[in-house]
């Protein structure tokens, strides 16, 4: 709100826009008689951009809190859920949410600007990048939501116990858009984000499925783990060949050999780290559902002989008739009731 109002008054309005509106622009000029529409803006990385990040993440607080008010909180109030899976639905819807429109608002920039159709475009003409207005604002909100998680921890109250991986997972996030962004590889980063933006769409999806069904299996459940799993095999198979086709070969002649080798490899690393973590929680699935499958049928057999002794016992009386019946009756309660007394 401060810096609203200080866009609004004329002597500081030059340090608010600071904060609100993006800086280092390489080409563009306003609309004249002789151009109506004017020239597209272009921009390029700069140190203007930490303020719009820092004004940015402001932003994300103030949506993150709408979110957790007006919809998470509903549904859980709806769903009566425990402590652990409120958290688990807190953390995965707003993930949810944010992956979203990483993927639709980036997959519209790779369209607009031609990656998809055009790979070579991915490290044509590098590091003479220029990025379009909504690929730079993209790139600003990316960085300003993983700080913004930050002091979300200390007002959604999260158990200390848990800050240590939010917090490890946030500067993972951090220092790989940071990285791409200051060394120029703008390009393959936004495809590389939205590759990841859709497997954790899906594997987000897939969790909040499961927190709120509980335990019940359905066929959502199974197609969405089908799908969780397809999915995120794919992503990382053409993630590893988008950055060897750019990093190896593409930005061959362009970047310093120490720069494409460390980024191949932190590139390489992390896949294979993101892949062992999937294996292994896999295997760990299908070991606990194993472990259920062969416990269920022993207590099924130590609970069957004791329906079929009662079964005798009403069979037995049943084929008596009912004088005979009563009688046994009489009797079982007559010595049910000396056992007592003794």
């Amino acid at each position: 709100m401060v810096f609203l109002v200080g866009l609004m008054v004329q002597s500081t309005s030059p340090v608010a826009s600071l904060f609100i509106s993006l800086h280092h622009n390489v080409t563009g000029a306003e609309s004249t008689r002789d151009v109506p529409k004017g020239e597209s803006y272009s921009y390029e990385a700069g140190w203007k951009d930490s303020c719009a990040v820092f004004f940015y993440s402001l932003v994300c607080i103030v949506l993150h809190a709408i979110l957790q008010e007006y919809f998470l909180d509903k549904i859980s109030k709806k769903f009566h859920l425990s402590k652990s899976r409120l958290c688990s639905l807190n953390e995965s819807g707003q993930l949810v949410v944010f992956q979203l429109v990483t993927l639709l608002w980036g997959g519209d920039a790779i369209l607009r600007e031609g990656f998809m159709f055009n790979i070579s475009q991915l490290w044509d003409g590098y590091p003479n990048h220029p990025m379009s207005f909504l690929l730079k604002l993209w790139w600003v909100v990316q960085a300003s939501y993983w700080i913004h998680t930050i002091p979300e921890l200390y007002f959604q109250r999260i158990k200390k116990d848990e800050w240590s991986g939010r917090i490890r997972h946030a500067a993972v996030a951090l220092a790989f858009v940071g990285l791409a962004y200051g060394f120029k590889f703008q390009r393959v980063g936004v495809c590389l984000i939205v590759l990841h933006a859709l497997a954790e769409f899906v594997a987000h999806s897939y969790k909040l499925n499961s927190i709120l069904r509980g335990e019940r299996e359905d066929y959502l459940d199974q197609l969405l783990g089908v799908l969780n799993g397809a999915v995120f095999v794919t992503v990382r198979l053409c993630s590893l060949v988008l950055g060897v086709l750019t990093f190896y070969f593409g930005v061959a002649d362009a970047a310093p050999l120490l720069l494409r080798v460390a980024a191949l490899c932190l590139l390489v690393s992390f896949q294979v780290y993101l892949m062992f973590n999937f294996i292994s929680e896999a295997i760990k699935q299908r070991q606990e559902a194993r472990q259920l499958a062969q416990s269920r049928p022993k207590k099924e057999k130590k609970e069957k002989p004791k329906k079929e002794k009662v079964k005798k016992v009403h069979n037995e009386d049943s084929d008596l008739p009912e004088v005979d019946q009563n009688t046994n009756k009489t009797l079982r309660q007559r010595q049910a009731s000396t056992v007592k007394t003794k």
